[in-house]
């Protein structure tokens, strides 16, 4: 039995099937407290999808792009295929990380290589990480290709990287667009206007 004590006295039985190593790896990434991946899983007896989604996503959510990208290397060497969540988590590591290229690989790796059909949020992390990078005409042109209607978040989103970048040919197009999202909400407007 391997046992993890925190400081505030979270302890978890890492060898049984009962879901302990899942409890810890959320509890522990939720609270943000860092205990190496490779102890909670070198600890797990099971380690399945639910488990690497868990510690992959947390992970990247908590700013260790790197450690997610490279767990998912290794969750895919150990044979466990990927789903759309475990793609939501890489996509945010990319995000916060900052690789464009990466991040359009790994979306096309989800569709081409995994068959895996983009949901709203894969798209949200990548009008996301586009004007990160300064390319907001690209991810102008990533909505207007995306299969269903851009939420709220999304539209909001491309204003801010806009109003960020000091575009305001392209803030008024997402202006507009958020308009016809939101009709009734007067804060649009003010997304428009410096801070």
């Amino acid at each position: 039995m391997i046992t993890y004590s925190i400081p505030f006295s979270i302890t978890a039985d890492l060898t049984d099937d009962t879901g302990g190593g899942q409890g810890l790896a959320i509890g522990v990434l939720n609270l943000a407290i860092v205990i190496p991946q490779s102890q909670v899983f070198q600890g797990m007896k099971t380690k399945d999808l639910i488990s690497w989604n868990t510690l992959i996503g947390g992970l990247a959510m908590h700013g260790r792009g790197v450690d997610a990208l490279n767990l998912f290397i290794r969750m895919k060497n150990a044979g466990q295929k990927p789903d759309g969540i475990t793609f939501l988590g890489i996509l945010c590591a990319c995000t916060h990380m900052g690789p464009v290229e990466d991040g359009l690989a790994y979306f096309q790796s989800m569709v081409h290589d995994n068959s895996i059909v983009p949901q709203i949020e894969h798209y949200g992390c990548m009008v996301d990480l586009l004007p990160r990078a300064g390319r907001l005409e690209q991810a102008m042109d990533f909505v207007s290709k995306m299969p269903m209607e851009p939420d709220v978040v999304i539209g909001a989103g491309l204003l801010g990287a806009c109003r960020t970048h000091k575009n305001v040919e392209l803030a008024e197009v997402a202006l507009q667009r958020l308009i016809e999202l939101e009709p009734k909400n007067p804060a649009n407007y003010g997304k428009m206007w410096p801070g």
